[in-house]
């Protein structure tokens, strides 16, 4: 599915004229500046995906995609997952790339590995200048789809000894970044053997997992942000 500035009126006549489940494809994001985009490549989305197909009835395609961050195929996501330890660079193209995917309708979830969190502000910064990070309420819709989240993220891996936090960038009332921070979501999604996280951080993480890709395949508002 090509992603347009109408990508929200399609994918709700979609909805509406189909008795079937809307079929996506998700992607993890490549990018530039040495940092580990491949982190959690070989088992996070596709355990997330199975989860949502499972869990939400979605129709997510089981195999993820990889799509550079300046590519034109960008635009066929309307879900894109960013991950890593290190550094990041967005070129002036791909930053614009970026913007323009995201203001048309698409959406990036970003989970911190530890180690990404001074590189990606100052890298969104050059694709949203006029945006800051804002921490999400509780009371967001985002934490209330499928699965209730009444205190926001789950603490799935101890970073600093932090408390998780949620943070998001909203353009013109729109939620279009959700980023995950000392939580480490993309961790959480892997399979036991990976980092051997309990069951109980597994499931809360595929959880939280499913609601934001319920909230932004699905519908969603954005009514509680300023809250």
């Amino acid at each position: 599915m090509k992603i347009t500035t109408g990508l929200c009126a399609l994918l709700i006549g979609v909805l509406f004229t189909s008795f079937t489940p809307p079929s996506w494809q998700i992607a993890l994001l490549k990018y530039n500046g040495g940092g580990d985009w491949y982190a959690n490549l070989e088992t996070s989305l596709p355990n997330l995906i199975k989860f949502c197909n499972d869990n939400l009835k979605t129709n997510i395609n089981a195999e993820q995609a990889i799509v550079d961050v300046g590519s034109p195929e960008l635009f066929n996501y309307p879900f894109v997952h960013m991950t890593g330890h290190g550094n990041v660079v967005f070129s002036q193209q791909e930053a614009e790339n970026l913007r323009r995917y995201l203001i048309g309708g698409g959406f990036i979830e970003i989970s911190d590995n530890y180690g990404l969190d001074k590189f990606i502000r100052n890298q969104m910064k050059r694709v949203f200048p006029e945006l800051d990070f804002v921490e999400l309420p509780f009371s967001h819709p985002i934490y209330h789809q499928k699965f209730d989240f009444p205190g926001g993220l789950p603490k799935i891996h101890e970073h600093d000894g932090k408390a998780p936090q949620g943070f998001g960038l909203i353009y013109e009332g729109r939620l279009i970044c959700f980023y995950d921070y000392e939580c480490d979501l993309g961790d959480g999604w892997e399979s036991y053997e990976v980092h051997k996280d309990s069951p109980e951080a597994h499931q809360k993480a595929l959880k939280i997992g499913a609601n934001i890709l319920q909230y932004v395949l699905m519908g969603g508002t954005s009514a509680d942000v300023t809250k």
